[in-house]
């Protein structure tokens, strides 16, 4: 068996044009018999035939499997396995693409071999380098010597040789032992731990089983038409699909596995993550610290479940989290984000008002804040005929009564970091501000169009002042609700322009057609319908532009749907028949505008916000860091470490706690102050 293995290993590397000189290494894995040859398994090729026929007929995305799309595919796996082009040799590359425009061809056949063979040679190289990386531990790094570790790799060349390779790794290496040596950590401990994290990642490695590898193929595939089409291996013990709902208790995050790493599946709104407004979707978790004085745990290499027990603990208990955040790509640094744990229930989650006080001059107005984390709606209660069924457009009404109640003289409603959720509840909520009419128009993959309206007779619930606040977190559902808003000219949106979000996704078990109980099978979510506003403009990629812009610490180009590989475009359909409330003139805006330059050239607290943001941007567009310890040293003296928990908008507080409130959150401050200017354009 040994023999067989060996042999084929040996022709792997021949098929592919790698130097044959690294066989001897494979002998050695092979002859203990403990790294397996990975092969599909029995059912992944009906699998990928039905994926095939799935993207050609319901996908919105009308796009041929080709070469062009294989050449896609073929660069997407790649980048899945070594985005930091430091793990291949140029020469694997030059043997892959003679691959490139084959797959096409390859996978609706059900032929999966060059996603195998390629994996072998990654988990070979990745092995090799680990043992590379144990040598390195052995001896301290001179950290008194002036070098830069480049860690944006987007434009470099793969390595040359192993001497080459060797190099890039000694820095990789070198720097994360500088990371533990600014905490004041001695080598002997920093040797200790960055050998356990390898060990960690080097026993992942021999874990790695058929599904990853099919999962990992088959989303370089669904990517290649737009980046919300997925596959998801089963739910079963042995795949990294695994359910965290448990987690739920804590910081408020699903998290799942990627490889080595867990990684932020989910944000549940109203949880302590949430609240920090500093964790998202897509960020990686490095590190766990209990309290404010634990060390940190590297959990890279973890098993998920491991890392959710460390990360869970008792309600009111601190834990300390390292992470790399996902907007930063792969040139992330780490961030350190303090956390209080709490347990999480539907009233969290829930939309919350308060009432804050502005004084602009001699007058004081009552201004009343609706914080909505998410467009929710209690499916079960519904279809069970329960007649006070849980809804943000019913939750958001009694809060208005209530609000108005106390003489409310303007409404904000607080959209930011809303990821979307129920259109249903998008469109309702809509319908309490503007009157009967189209709110967004649905385009289908049959590209039939269907105007969503707002039903509830014409009644508009409020009709006083209103503003929105959005940032590049608001998406989906927010962005037709904000839409619809400026469309029909009911308020004002304030902020950074948002995600750009204009999809709809669906996700189909692919037991439906493949009819054999014995196996078990995975899911695809895939991109079904585009959204378009009432005037019939999309809002993929662009987002909603906001009519007071705020400084922002990414631009499109950096976070948000038009950061994403094969994002759809933006594009538009015709207008829908509307009647714009005309609530809001151009006048008011350019009267609001200039308020808010000059609050720029006044406000303490908005300057010191555009400076740390300024700040940010120029650390995010560094492509090195120095590799010098008293370099290092002062350049994390003007960075501040912890991301500290953002203050719960849901608090009620006197007058003194609103300025603190108000004071850590400039931007709420001034859409406050712009809430204000827009009651008294009003009477004034």
């Amino acid at each position: 068996m040994n023999k067989l293995l060996l042999i084929a290993g040996f022709a792997l590397l021949t098929s592919f044009g790698v130097s044959t000189e690294y066989s001897e290494d494979i002998q050695f894995f092979v002859a203990g018999d403990t790294l397996k040859t990975l092969e599909p398994k029995e059912e992944h090729p009906s699998e990928a035939y039905v994926i095939t026929n799935l993207l050609k007929r319901i996908h919105y995305r009308k796009l041929a499997l080709n070469d062009s799309i294989s050449s896609v595919i073929f660069d997407n796996y790649l980048e899945s396995l070594d985005p930091n082009k430091a793990t291949f040799y140029a020469s694997d590359i030059e043997g892959f693409e003679s691959y490139r425009y084959k797959l096409d061809d390859q996978i609706p056949e059900g032929d999966l071999q060059f996603a195998y063979d390629v994996f072998d040679i990654y988990r070979k190289r990745s092995l090799s380098q680990i043992d590379y990386v144990f040598e390195l531990l052995k001896t301290e790094f001179d950290f008194s010597k002036e070098e830069h570790y480049v860690f944006d790799r987007e434009d470099a060349n793969w390595p040359e040789n192993q001497e080459e390779r060797n190099e890039i790794w000694r820095k990789i290496i070198k720097n994360q032992a500088l990371s533990y040596k600014l905490t004041g950590r001695e080598w002997s401990d920093i040797s200790e731990s960055l050998t356990k994290r390898y060990q960690r990642i080097q026993k992942a490695i021999y874990q790695y089983n058929s599904e990853d590898v099919f999962q990992s193929y088959m989303n370089a595939y669904t990517n290649a038409y737009d980046p919300h089409t997925d596959y998801f291996s089963p739910p079963d013990a042995e795949n990294f699909q695994i359910d965290m709902s448990l987690s739920l208790e804590g910081i408020g995050a699903r998290l799942m596995q990627n490889l080595d790493y867990t990684q932020v599946a989910e944000i549940i709104p109203g949880g302590p993550a949430y609240k920090s407004k500093q964790l998202h979707k897509d960020d990686k978790i490095i590190g766990v610290a209990q309290g404010d004085d634990g060390e940190f745990v590297d959990v890279i290499g973890w098993r998920l479940d491991d890392v959710v027990a460390r990360i869970r603990g008792e309600k009111g208990s601190v834990v300390r989290l390292q992470i790399l955040k996902a907007s930063e790509g792969i040139n992330a640094l780490p961030d350190t984000l303090r956390l209080v744990r709490e347990k999480i229930n539907l009233e969290q989650q829930a939309a919350k008002a308060e009432m804050i006080p502005i004084t602009e001059g001699n007058t004081t107005y009552n201004l009343g804040v609706i914080t909505v984390p998410s467009f929710y709606l209690n499916f079960e209660e519904l279809r069970a005929g329960k007649e006070d069924y849980r809804s943000t457009t019913r939750d958001v009404k009694k809060l208005i009564t209530d609000l108005e109640s106390q003489g409310m003289d303007g409404l904000l409603i607080d959209l930011r970091f809303n990821g979307g959720g129920s259109l249903q509840e998008a469109i309702e909520m809509s319908g309490l501000f503007i009157p009967d009419g189209p709110v967004v128009q649905v385009r289908n993959y049959d590209q039939s169009v269907d105007k969503m309206d707002d039903e509830d007779g014409g009644e508009v619930f409020y009709d006083g002042p209103l503003a929105v606040l959005v940032n590049r977190g608001s998406a989906s559902a927010s962005e037709i609700f904000s839409g619809a808003i400026q469309d029909y000219r009911r308020g004002v949106i304030i902020g950074e322009s948002t995600f750009g979000k204009g999809t709809v996704q669906n996700v189909i078990d692919l037991s439906r057609y493949i009819r054999n109980p014995e196996l078990n099978l995975g899911q695809v979510k895939m991109t079904l319908a585009k959204f378009y506003r009432v005037t019939g403009s999309s809002n993929q990629r662009v987002g909603i532009a906001p009519d007071v812009h705020f400084p922002s610490i990414y631009s499109q180009e950096d976070f948000g749907e038009a950061s994403r590989e094969n994002a759809l475009p933006w594009d538009e359909i015709a207008s829908a028949k509307f009647n714009p409330t005309n609530s809001i003139s151009e006048e008011l805006l350019d009267h609001l505008n200039a308020l808010y330059r000059e609050d720029l050239n006044t406000d303490p607290d908005l300057q010191k916000l555009v400076r740390d943001i300024e700040k940010a941007k120029e650390n995010r567009n560094r492509k090195s860091v120095s590799l010098n310890l008293e370099t290092r040293k002062a350049n994390s003296n003007n960075d501040e470490d912890d991301l500290a928990t953002a203050v719960d908008n849901s608090d009620i507080v006197e007058k003194d706690e609103i300025d603190e409130k108000l004071k850590k959150d400039p931007y709420l401050k001034e859409g406050l102050k712009l809430l204000a200017a827009m009651k008294k354009y009003k009477i004034g």
